[in-house]
């Protein structure tokens, strides 16, 4: 497999969002296929790095779910939306720096507290359990859009996990890994068990 031409292939399975705020880096040094760091708020680019070596011992199939869906977990960590914890924050950001013009010590120490724990909530939210499955769900659908079904993403993306695991010579799935497995194994009919909505530990 000639690198270059499968970077161009995989772009072309992307969907234009994620070629817009993802790039595919080249690792060759690193012990996983495919890995991704949680994007920070003041990263604007998301890379996405591959060991080549190990990608090529995947099905065609189970790298575009895998690319999909770590492009779909990236674009799905939202730093910067309106909800209650991004108020908070804003409150608790405007509050530290009217309590710093008055130079009062108190104040400046609780809105600078409720700009911590906003943003602390606003982090775990990003690292939960549902946004992998959420991540999983949405790599589905932009599959659906390059001609998988619904069914076929679903066990490309689980048979993509499991072979992921071997090759990087794990013993075995972690608890995510078997969580997300089941969701998959209930959207590919494969299990009538799914798991619950909102489901978060």
């Amino acid at each position: 497999m000639e690198s270059n031409v499968e970077i161009r292939r995989l772009l072309d399975v992307m969907p234009a969002s994620g070629r817009m705020m993802t790039k595919i880096v080249l690792k060759p040094e690193q012990a996983k296929v495919i890995d991704a760091s949680f994007p920070l708020p003041w990263n604007r680019e998301r890379p996405i790095y591959i060991n080549f070596d190990l990608w090529r011992r995947l099905t065609k199939p189970q790298r575009d779910l895998l690319l999909l869906r770590n492009v779909s977990w990236l674009m799905g960590v939202k730093w910067f939306k309106p909800d209650i914890y991004q108020g908070v924050a804003i409150a608790g950001l405007v509050g530290a720096f009217v309590e710093s013009t008055q130079a009062d010590a108190v104040g400046m120490a609780v809105a600078g507290g409720l700009t911590t724990l906003a943003m602390l909530r606003i982090w775990r939210t990003n690292r939960s359990q549902q946004t992998e499955l959420n991540a999983d769900e949405a790599a589905i659908r932009v599959a659906q859009r390059r001609g998988y079904s619904e069914a076929e993403a679903a066990q490309h993306l689980l048979s993509a996990i499991e072979a992921v695991a071997k090759i990087e010579g794990r013993s075995g799935l972690d608890f995510t890994e078997l969580i997300r497995s089941q969701n998959l194994r209930a959207i590919a009919g494969l299990s009538s068990v799914s798991v619950p909505e909102g489901f978060d530990r």
